[in-house]
């Protein structure tokens, strides 16, 4: 994949909807994810390892390896949906506490890439200064980490557009950085609803960029959206 714009903000603000907002041309996401490889097939999961969980940034590990994020709302399927890609139950720690978790964890995949679990976002209970202190982390790194090819925004399909995941959204297409939508419970809405949900959900940030970033419909109880987000991954 080429390289990811990685802008540097005079002023970082932290998933935040822009008073302005120009209409920006997306990266070509399928493009760039598939510029990792260039195989229609998903990859075979031989391998896949907890390396370490970070608080800062020189903490990450130094390695070359690509690196794709998975990043959403608390409570919104994350760590599930990491069991189920990787065939590895309880590879990524499922939380009775959802949003609990403050660490950016980084897998080892087939001894090739990095399955990168950015934090949740969206959580109520922590004070504003530990909020804007845990944004300020996860901006920096998806920012600045040279490694990263690409994120993965998880998104609830059985609710209706969320003020945190569009902020997210907003801040992710005003950065460049190039990202897939991922639908996730699809087996606990029913379909109407996820649908209407997603399109609702497409039209809210289409007033933001020309062309919408792919979407997966996915869910970590059948499998469906593995097939389609291993295959982006491809080596």
């Amino acid at each position: 994949m080429g390289e990811i714009p990685r802008p540097h903000l005079k002023e970082l603000i932290p998933f935040a909807i822009f008073n302005e907002r120009p209409r920006l041309i997306l990266p070509d996401l399928a493009e760039a994810f598939y510029d990792f490889g260039n195989s229609p097939f998903p990859m075979k999961i031989t391998s896949a390892t907890y390396v370490k969980g970070v608080t800062e940034l020189e903490d990450t590990p130094s390695t070359t390896f690509p690196e794709f994020a998975f990043i959403g709302r608390s409570n919104v399927g994350k760590s599930s949906l990491i069991n189920m890609l990787t065939e590895k139950k309880g590879l990524a720690s499922v939380s009775q506490k959802p949003g609990h978790t403050r660490l950016i964890n980084f897998f080892l995949i087939n001894k090739k890439w990095h399955l990168v679990d950015l934090p949740g976002y969206g959580f109520a209970k922590a004070s504003k200064k530990d909020r804007e202190k845990f944004q300020a982390f996860v901006s920096d790194f998806i920012l600045n980490r040279e490694n990263l090819r690409g994120v993965f925004q998880l998104i609830d399909s059985r609710h209706e557009p969320q003020r945190s995941d569009l902020e997210f959204t907003h801040w992710l297409i005003a950065s460049q950085v190039p990202f897939i939508l991922l639908f996730t419970k699809q087996d606990k809405a029913k379909v109407n609803i996820a649908k209407q949900n997603q399109a609702t959900y497409l039209e809210a940030i289409s007033e933001l960029c020309h062309n919408l970033p792919q979407v997966i419909a996915c869910s970590s109880k059948d499998g469906s959206g593995r097939k389609e987000i291993l295959s982006l991954i491809e080596e």
